[in-house]
């Protein structure tokens, strides 16, 4: 009985490791879709111009071998110049609880909205990570009460993992 015990626990599915980011220098590619909603508060700066605080809060899912993590959890901010474009931040938070911070800029008009992003590190196994990514943002609602939804349209990027932490450090 107790044999048989034995070859059913050694036949069992074993357990898999955690995979490593990516090796420390080694560039990666991504794609995903990037789903949000929030507020935008606008003032008039002229006949032909606005600024506008947007505050948007969703969801991020990255495809392709390369990428950081599978989903993330977003929040971006950022200060929008119909005339001179978008200036904002970003943090990415996965299930986890470790963080991607970015900073974006773009356009920020209707005709051009392609929005770029730079990654300026991170929490946890993200720590030190860089890169940069870009898409182009659509408006799916836009109410007179100043909310607002929108996805991330083409996005795509490359990161690279940033160096060990001293806990995992190599000799």
């Amino acid at each position: 009985m107790v044999a048989l015990v034995f070859v059913a626990a050694a036949c069992g599915p074993v357990a898999e490791p955690p995979k490593p980011l990516a090796a420390t220098g080694e560039w990666r590619d991504f794609e995903g879709s990037w789903n949000a909603a929030g507020t935008r508060r606008t003032i008039p700066l002229g006949a032909d111009r606005r600024g506008s605080i947007i505050d948007l809060r969703g969801t991020m899912l990255l495809t392709g071998p390369g990428r950081p993590g599978v989903g993330f959890r977003s929040e971006a901010i950022a200060l929008v110049d119909s005339e001179t474009g978008l200036q904002g931040r970003s943090v990415w938070t996965d299930e986890r609880g470790d963080q991607v911070f970015s900073e974006l800029k773009g356009e920020g008009t209707a005709a051009k909205n392609h929005i770029t992003g730079a990654l300026l590190g991170g929490t946890g196994r993200y720590a030190g990570v860089t890169g940069s990514y870009e898409f182009s943002w659509h408006y799916v609602i836009e109410a007179e009460d100043g909310s607002i939804q929108g996805r991330a349209v083409g996005l795509k990027g490359r990161f690279r993992p940033g160096q060990p932490t001293a806990g995992g450090a190599q000799p």
